[in-house]
């Protein structure tokens, strides 16, 4: 039970100051402070240890039941929270010296409470309410959970200053909890209802409480003296008008100023508001050819053709190379190329049995990489071959490795890798017959081959 009371304390607490928002009624805030009085009589707590009286008998007997600290005994905080409804807090103090009708040894009594107040009537000098709520009393620092329900009434003087009277009665949680009933008295101050623009019209009634403003606009400004208020402005600092919603268009063009990226000078919508000598959807001021259309890719001109192969440089491969359009602005190999490049290929002689080019083959190597130069854009695959002669696992390996010693001798001399693969075939793909020394020769070659 000790736990419940204490998880209500803290509920309460918390409910009330998260709904406590910004209010448009006046003076949202209430502080009170005065005197309590404990009360333990009326209460008929068979439990107690000590004489209770029947419930709301002797109620008013101040003189053998109340006990009152004859100072400044407690101060409570609330807030509006609005449809009548206020939330805060209150803390007290007093000296128990009766506990009915027997004396008690000046106990010590504190209390912290959470508040939920409805206001029965609303704008009136006579402010009746009930209220309800939770918290914590100790007496003689023996603490128990409480539930607390009561009425009272606020008589105000003026908006801001009034009289606080109430009662209610605070049920203990815990059996050994004193169980009473707490009566308050004291003055209460409202606030926060403020002309905080300092402009005549009070915070509650001002669509812009934080803005010196009209009358005419619910105390919001028109800054600029266009008749149209800052709010509903788009430009509240410039007089405009109401067609371009308060804003100016300076060259007329339709655009307001403040969308226009070019206000002096009449231009296209969707341009935002710039000309367009050429037509081109280049706006004049981001066209570095205003005078000739061009694509916005290319910044407004045309796009150039440097090898007049009919193949635009953006698209073209070999923008400085006359080439063909199915082969990306590059020159295409014929059959006559890649024929006079195996006819260079095959001539390539390594040492025997070995992969390692021979010196006297440096000068056909400058040949093919002429040739390859020539069509930048062109993959080949080198591939190699052997006789018969040996076993053809040898003949294999061999070939691979003479086909992988040409592509690298290549890659060194600036083709580049991507554009070359190797491959070796062994003695599969012969060209003449193996039973004659000329047969082999021809077989024993490096081809270089065009991948289409």
């Amino acid at each position: 039970m000790k736990q419940l009371s204490r998880l209500l304390v803290v509920g309460l607490l918390i409910l009330g100051f998260n709904n406590v928002q910004a209010q448009d009624e006046n003076n949202p805030w209430q502080v009170s402070f005065g005197v309590n009085a404990i009360d333990v009589y009326p209460t008929n707590d068979s439990d107690a240890s000590y004489p209770t009286g029947s419930l709301f008998s002797e109620y008013f007997n101040a003189n053998d039941h109340w006990n009152i600290l004859p100072s400044i005994s407690y101060v409570a905080v609330s807030k509006s929270v609005g449809d009548g409804f206020s939330v805060g807090v209150r803390g007290s103090l007093n000296r128990i010296s009766k506990l009915g009708d027997v004396s008690a040894d000046d106990l010590s009594h504190y209390a912290v409470d959470g508040t939920i107040k409805y206001q029965i009537l609303k704008n009136t000098k006579l402010d009746p309410f009930v209220e309800v709520g939770g918290g914590y009393t100790w007496v003689d620092e023996i603490g128990a959970g409480t539930v607390n329900g009561g009425i009272g009434v606020n008589y105000w003087f003026s908006d801001n200053i009034g009289l606080t009277l109430q009662t209610q009665y605070k049920h203990a949680f815990e059996d050994y909890g004193v169980k009473h009933f707490q009566h308050l008295g004291g003055l209460s101050i409202k606030f926060g209802g403020t002309d905080t623009d300092g402009d005549g019209i009070y915070d509650k009634d001002d669509a812009c409480p934080e803005v010196a403003g009209l009358e005419a606009f619910n105390g919001c400004p028109d800054s600029d003296g266009d008749g149209i208020e800052d709010s509903k402005d788009s430009c509240p600092n410039e007089a405009g008008s109401k067609e371009m919603n308060g804003c100016p268009d300076s060259d007329g063009d339709g655009i307001a100023d403040k969308d226009d990226a070019c206000p002096n000078e009449a231009g296209l919508a969707a341009l935002a508001g710039c000309p367009d000598a050429d037509g081109d959807g280049v706006a004049d001021k981001d066209d570095q050819c205003p005078n000739e259309a061009g694509p916005a890719e290319n910044n407004g001109c045309p796009w150039p053709d440097r090898d007049g192969d009919g193949v635009l440089d953006k698209d073209d491969q070999c923008p400085d190379v006359a080439g063909t359009v199915a082969n990306a602005g590059c020159p295409e190999v014929t059959e006559e190329v890649q024929k006079q490049l195996n006819d260079y290929a095959r001539t390539i002689l390594f040492d025997t049995g070995k992969s390692s080019i021979k010196a006297e083959s440096t000068g056909v190597m400058v040949d093919i990489i002429q040739i390859l130069n020539e069509y930048p854009n062109a993959k080949f695959t080198v591939e190699g071959h052997t006789d018969s002669v040996g076993s053809a696992k040898l003949n294999q390996r061999l070939s691979e490795e003479r086909a992988n010693a040409v592509r690298d001798f290549l890659i060194n001399e600036g083709i580049g890798s991507d554009r070359l693969n190797a491959i070796g075939y062994g003695e599969d793909k012969p060209i003449a017959t193996n039973n004659t020394r000329a047969g082999r020769t021809q077989n024993r070659r490096v081809e270089i081959n065009l991948i289409k």
